[in-house]
C-alpha cells in the first residue's frame, strides 16, 4: 500500500481519526436506508478516558462520571479497509504517548457539532449522548484559573493527561496561551450545545452557559480588546480584532455565539457576537472581474491569499445576521456565495489555496463542506434559493466531482477520506476532521433531498473551463526581460506561483492564449511596489487591454511584504487563441508571476446517477446567452439568478439559456 504523506495538523491536508468504540453509551440505532449521514465511522472514532478533577480541570459530574467522552483524532486504512488509530507526532512506546497528543480539543468540539445537530435533525437518542460525552470532554480542556482562564489546551494523551506544550509546540505555546481556533471551536459546540440541552437538560444546558461565559470573557481579554483597531497593508485598512487574526477562526466562534446569543439574550454573547461579525464583514473585497472576486478574505495579514479549509466566513455571518437581526451583515455573505463561490465552482473547485494563483491544489472535506455550507446556510437565511442551489453542485465533490473522480465519502460506512492529492491520488485515510466535515455536508444534503439530486448529477465533471493559470516565463521574453527564481517564493503574504520574469523599460514578454469559444479576461498577476514609476502596457493585435502601474499600491504599512503581489483587471477583452503582449515603460522594472485567464462565460459541466448539470458563470457586464446540450430523459429545468443569487424572470430566450450580469444560471436535466 502507498502511503501518503501527513502534512503537519492545522497546515493544509489535515488528516484525522481513529477507531476505538465509545464505551458506556449504547449501540447506534439502525441507520434509515435513505438517509445519507451514517455516524458509524465517527463512533468508530470515539473513546472514552477517566479523567482526574484539578484546580485547573473538570467537566460536568466529573466524580459521578468519571469516564469522558473523546476523539481519536488521526486514522490510517489498513490493507483490509480497517482504520487504525493513530496520535499526532512520534509515538512513545515505553510511555504510550504521541509528541502532540491523542485526542485534541477542536476535533472533539466539531464532533459534537455533529452528534448536536443529527440528534434535532432526527430524534436519536444515541447521537444525544454521544453529543453529552464529547461536549463533557471538551470542557475538561477549557482552563479554569489563571491569567489564561476560559482559554483551550488542544491536545491530550491516551491515558489523559494534557500536553500543554506538544512536539513541535502550537501556536500560541503553552495552548491556552492566548486566542486560538480551538477556542473559536469550542465556542461554536458550547454555543449549540447549550441551544440543544436548554430544554431537555437543563442543569447540563446551565453548565454550558457557564463556561461559554467563561470562553467569551476569554475573547474580550485577548482578541476584543483590539475593537476598532486596523492593520494598514499595502494602503488598505484591515480589522485587527479577529480571533488569531483570521476571519476564518473567528467565523466558526460565530457559528455557536449567533444561536447562544439569541437564545440567552446574554449581552456579553451579543457584544461579542457582532464585534467579530462586523469585522469579517469588513473582509470582503473585488468585484466580479477584480480580485478576489466578491470573496471573504480568511486572514488578516494578507489581501491575496484565499484557502477553502476553515473557510466558514459567509456562514458565521448569516448566523450573525439572524441572532442580531442585522441585514447588513448578509450583503458580504451573499456576494461571498452568489460571487465568489459560484466562480470557484467553474475554476477549480474547493483549491485549498490561492495565493493569489491556485497552487496548492490539494481538496480535502473541510474546504469543500466550508462552500457547501455557506451557500445553503445563506440561501437559507437570505431567501435565495439559488445560492442552495449551489450547494448542490458544490456538494458533488463527495460523489466523484473531484482530481480523483472518484467519491470521497462512503455512505455505507460514513467514512470520508482525508483527502484528493493535487496529481489526483486519493488519500484513502479517513481522521476526525475529514469524517466530521463530510457528516455535515450529508446533513445538509438530508434536510434538503432535492439539493441530493443536484450533488448526484455533479458526480462526475465533463468540463470545468473557468481559469487556465499561464506562467509569466512561458511567454516569449525580448528587450531584455529575464526569467529569475524567486527567493524565497514565499512573500509573508503571497506566493509566487513559480519564476518570474523581470524587465526594464522596453522589454516584452508575449504569450498566446488558449482556445475557447469565448472573450478571454487576461489578468496579470505582478508584484506592484509603492513609489516605482515602471508601468506595463498589455495589448493584443492593435488594441490595449490596459495599463497596470507598478506603482499603483499604498506604502507598506504593516504587511510582511514591501510589495503586493497580486491580480489586476484589465479593461477590455482578449480574443481565443490570439497573442497578448506585455511591454515595460517609464523608470523603474516590473516583475510578473502569472496571467489568470478566464473566459467571460465560464461553465461547470457535469453528470450522474441522477442526471445532468451545467452551471454556467458569468464576468460579464451585460446579459448574455448560450446554447447548452444536455441528454435527458426526464425533466429539464433551466434557473438563472442575478449576481446576488435572487431569481431571474427570464431563464430562456428562445432556445437559449439566459445568464444574468456577474450572475449564474444552473441547467438540470434529470435521468427520469
Amino acid at each position: 500500500m502507498t502511503e501518503l504523506p501527513r502534512l503537519p495538523r492545522r497546515t493544509l491536508l489535515a488528516a484525522a481519526g481513529a477507531s476505538a468504540v465509545l464505551a458506556g453509551v449504547g449501540a447506534p440505532p439502525a441507520r434509515a436506508a435513505t438517509r445519507l449521514t451514517n455516524l458509524a465511522h465517527l463512533d468508530e472514532l470515539t473513546t472514552t478516558v477517566r479523567l482526574r478533577r484539578t484546580a485547573a480541570h473538570s467537566t460536568y459530574r466529573l466524580a459521578q462520571e468519571p469516564a469522558v467522552g473523546l476523539l481519536w483524532v488521526y486514522a490510517d486504512v489498513q490493507d483490509d479497509g480497517s482504520y487504525r488509530p493513530v496520535g499526532g507526532g512520534s509515538y512513545d512506546a515505553a510511555s504510550d504517548t504521541w509528541g502532540q497528543g491523542a485526542y485534541d480539543s477542536d476535533d472533539i468540539a466539531r464532533a459534537a457539532v455533529v452528534y448536536l445537530r443529527e440528534w434535532r435533525a432526527t430524534g436519536s437518542a444515541h447521537a444525544r449522548r454521544q453529543a453529552y460525552q464529547q461536549l463533557r470532554g471538551l470542557a475538561y480542556f477549557q482552563t479554569l484559573i489563571g491569567e489564561y482562564a476560559g482559554e483551550f489546551l488542544l491536545w491530550m494523551q491516551p491515558d489523559g493527561t494534557l500536553n500543554p506544550t506538544p512536539t513541535p509546540p502550537d501556536n500560541p505555546n503553552p495552548a491556552d496561551a492566548g486566542e486560538s481556533y480551538w477556542t473559536a471551536r469550542a465556542l461554536w459546540a458550547f454555543g449549540e450545545g447549550y441551544v440543544a440541552f436548554a430544554r431537555r437538560d437543563p442543569a447540563f444546558a446551565a453548565f454550558l452557559r457557564r463556561r461559554m461565559e467563561l470562553a467569551i470573557a476569554a475573547i474580550e481579554r485577548d482578541t476584543l480588546v483590539r475593537y476598532g483597531t486596523y492593520h494598514d497593508l499595502h494602503g488598505v485598512k484591515v480589522p485587527a480584532w479577529l480571533i488569531t487574526q483570521g476571519a476564518d477562526a473567528t467565523s466558526e466562534a460565530l457559528l455557536g455565539l449567533a444561536p447562544y446569543a439569541a437564545a440567552t439574550g446574554s449581552m456579553a454573547a451579543r457584544r461579542a457576537c457582532r464585534r467579530l461579525a462586523r469585522g469579517v464583514a469588513e473582509f470582503a473585497a473585488g468585484s466580479t472581474t477584480q480580485w478576489p472576486f466578491r470573496a471573504l478574505l480568511p486572514w488578516a495579514q494578507s489581501l491575496d491569499d484565499w484557502h477553502a479549509w476553515g473557510a466558514e466566513m459567509a456562514q458565521g455571518l448569516a448566523a450573525a445576521a439572524k441572532a442580531l437581526h442585522d441585514p447588513s451583515l448578509l450583503k458580504p455573505a451573499i456576494a461571498d456565495t452568489a460571487g465568489f463561490t459560484a466562480q470557484l465552482l467553474t475554476a477549480t473547485g474547493p483549491d485549498n489555496g490561492w495565493l493569489p494563483v491556485p497552487l496548492e491544489k490539494v481538496q480535502i472535506a473541510y474546504g469543500a463542506d466550508a462552500r457547501v455550507r455557506a451557500c445553503y446556510d445563506v440561501g437559507r437565511v437570505a431567501g435565495r434559493e439559488g445560492l442552495e442551489r449551489l450547494a448542490g453542485v458544490a456538494a458533488g465533490w463527495f460523489f466523484g466531482a473531484n482530481r480523483a473522480g472518484v467519491p470521497t465519502y462512503i455512505p455505507a460506512t460514513g467514512v470520508t477520506f482525508d483527502g484528493v492529492e493535487a496529481d489526483g491520488r486519493l488519500n484513502r485515510n479517513s481522521g476526525a476532521e475529514s469524517t466530521i466535515h463530510g457528516l455535515l455536508t450529508m446533513q445538509v444534503l438530508d434536510a434538503a433531498p432535492d439539493l441530493v439530486r443536484l450533488a448526484r448529477a455533479s458526480a462526475r465533471i465533463a468540463t470545468r473551463d473557468g481559469l487556465i493559470v499561464i506562467e509569466a516565463e512561458d511567454g516569449e521574453l525580448r528587450g531584455g526581460a529575464s526569467v529569475q527564481t524567486p527567493d524565497p517564493a514565499w512573500t509573508g503574504e503571497s506566493l509566487w506561483s513559480g519564476k518570474q520574469v523581470v524587465g526594464g523599460a522596453g522589454a516584452t514578454i508575449s504569450w498566446r492564449l488558449p482556445a475557447s469559444d469565448e472573450a478571454l479576461l487576461v489578468q496579470p498577476v505582478l508584484a506592484l511596489e509603492h513609489g516605482s514609476h515602471a508601468s506595463v502596457r498589455f495589448t493584443t493585435g492593435d488594441r490595449t487591454l490596459g495599463r497596470v502601474r507598478v506603482g499603483d499600491v499604498g506604502p507598506q504599512g504593516d504587511a510582511a511584504s514591501p510589495f503586493r503581489l497580486t491580480p489586476v483587471a484589465l479593461d477590455g477583452l482578449a480574443n481565443a487563441g490570439s497573442t497578448v503582449t506585455a511591454t515595460v515603460r517609464g523608470a523603474g522594472s516590473a516583475r510578473l508571476d502569472a496571467l489568470l485567464v478566464m473566459p467571460e462565460i465560464a461553465r461547470l459541466e457535469a453528470s450522474g446517477s441522477t442526471g445532468s448539470v451545467v452551471l454556467l458563470t458569468s464576468k460579464s457586464h451585460r446579459r448574455q446567452t448560450r446554447t447548452v446540450s444536455v441528454p435527458t430523459t426526464g425533466r429539464l429545468r433551466v434557473e438563472a439568478y442575478d449576481r446576488n443569487g435572487a431569481r431571474s424572470r427570464e431563464a430562456l430566450r428562445g432556445d437559449r439559456v439566459m445568464i444574468e450580469p456577474g450572475g449564474f444560471t444552473i441547467v438540470f436535466a434529470s435521468a427520469r
